[in-house]
Order: structure tokens, then C-alpha cells, then sequence
């Protein structure tokens, strides 16, 4: 299997081997290029610490846009292409943000980490593509997992349960049954996220292809940050005109 890499990402991927450092695209641009899309952003991950990303690639300009985190954004003349030292995150204290992170010399440890098997995956040309979790016959056959145990994968981060139900309307992938039953009933878990996080989610959501079944499907997880809506769930109209309830009858 061969993909194509964009001209920023795989020069930073070049520079970093050039170096010593083993370096990968990863997440969402490795799930775009398998479906055969164009992606829209560029990740790499690799074992080189900031510093040592900072040095692998002199001349370039760096911003340390989530140092902390062991995240820094290089550009390139070609775009921008976020760099992520492999990592192992701490406790999530906040339902969304691990309080600690360490560094891994181990790629398998890094994707671990990651939400769902379809974005827990890897490439670079010498290697081809990493994909210990099965992702790539996920995204083949249109099904959105977590990795590990679901359940677990929203304690740390809620937003993750409002990104599920995103994916799905947005690539029309159905959630496996596991992490559907988590999503429902770790719902609550979405009053400690950020309503502007919230509102940027849910405005792909609706916007997406399968928008009106996910609506439907997961209306006790709107509820949650739409509590509006909760009247008109099951609210017969009682009118021959009309053959759905009112929250139906509004999704459609």
C-alpha cells in the first residue's frame, strides 16, 4: 500500500529520518487518505522530543503550539504540518484534558492513546502503514470503534462521545454496538465540555449526510446540551397530517 503524502508533511518526515528519528502521518490524514479523500491537515508524529524536532528542522519556522504536550507546528513553504512527540497521557482529571504527559519511544504506545481504531493509525513509505487496532478494516467497512474500552475513552475525554456521533453523520459510518451503548450512557459526561467545543461538533454534525439518523438515534444525547428539545421526543402531534413526533417531524 503506498499513499500519497503531502509535499510539507513528507518533508518533515524526510528531515526528522534524516536525523535519526523515526517519524509517521498520523490520525485523520491516514483515515482521509484510505478512504481516498484529499486531506485538509497534516499530522506527523515521531520519537524526536520539540527540542529535538526544533533542531532536525533548522531554518524552519516552529510554533510552539502545544508544547506542553509535546505538540509544535512547522511551517513549511508547502503548509503547515503539526509534529507530536509519541506519548502516553496521564490522568484525565477534567473529562477532557490529561493532566500529564510522558514521552514514548514506541509508536504502538502512542496510537493506544488515540479515540477511535480509525484514527489510530499510522504511515510512512519506509514502514507502510501501522495499524494496530484494526482501523484500516474499520474505515473499509464503515464503522466507528474505540480503541480499548469505550467506556474508558469518554471518561477521559466526553468531547470524544460529541466526535463520535460527528463522524457518523459527517462519513455516514455506523458506531459499533460497544461504543453506541457507551455513548449513551456516558451522555452526562458532556456537561464538563466547553459549549463553544460543543457547538463546533454538533454544527458538523448537522451538517452532515447522516445528520437525520444520528439526530434520531442519539436524541437523549442532544438532550443533554439541547435540553429544548426534550418536550418534543415522543410528543404525538395528534393531527392525520402529520406521522412523526414533533422532534422527528423538526430533524426531518
Amino acid at each position: 500500500m503506498k499513499l500519497h503524502i503531502a509535499p510539507a508533511a513528507a518533508e518533515a518526515i524526510a528531515r526528522l529520518e534524516q536525523a535519526g528519528y523515526s517519524a509517521y502521518i498520523v490520525g485523520g490524514c491516514v483515515r482521509d487518505s484510505l478512504m481516498g479523500q484529499t486531506p485538509s491537515d497534516w499530522d506527523v508524529t515521531t520519537d524526536a522530543t520539540p527540542e529535538q524536532v526544533r533542531a532536525a528542522l533548522d531554518g524552519v519556522r516552529i510554533i510552539e503550539t502545544g508544547i506542553k504536550h509535546g505538540t509544535v507546528t512547522a511551517l513549511f513553504a508547502g503548509g503547515a504540518v503539526e509534529i507530536t512527540t509519541f506519548r502516553v497521557d496521564g490522568a484525565y482529571d477534567d473529562h477532557r484534558h490529561p493532566s500529564s504527559v510522558s514521552f514514548t519511544d514506541r509508536l504502538e504506545n502512542d496510537l493506544a492513546r488515540r479515540d477511535f481504531t480509525m484514527n489510530a493509525v499510522a504511515y510512512n513509505e519506509r514502514t507502510g502503514l501501522v495499524d494496530p487496532f484494526g482501523g484500516s478494516e474499520d474505515i473499509r467497512t464503515g464503522v466507528i470503534r474505540a480503541v480499548g474500552k469505550p467506556a474508558a475513552r469518554f471518561d477521559e475525554d466526553a468531547l470524544r462521545i460529541l466526535r463520535a456521533l460527528r463522524f457518523s453523520a459527517v462519513l455516514g459510518f455506523a458506531i459499533e454496538d460497544e461504543t453506541a451503548t457507551a455513548v449513551h450512557e456516558k451522555r452526562l459526561l458532556l456537561n464538563n465540555i466547553s459549549s463553544e467545543r460543543v457547538r463546533n461538533e454538533f454544527s458538523k454534525l448537522i451538517c452532515g449526510k447522516n445528520a437525520e439518523e444520528v439526530l434520531l438515534d442519539y436524541s437523549d444525547v442532544i438532550v443533554v446540551f439541547l435540553p429544548e428539545i426534550e418536550p418534543s421526543i415522543g410528543f404525538d402531534q395528534k393531527n392525520y397530517h402529520h406521522i412523526y413526533d414533533v422532534w422527528e417531524h423538526t430533524v426531518r
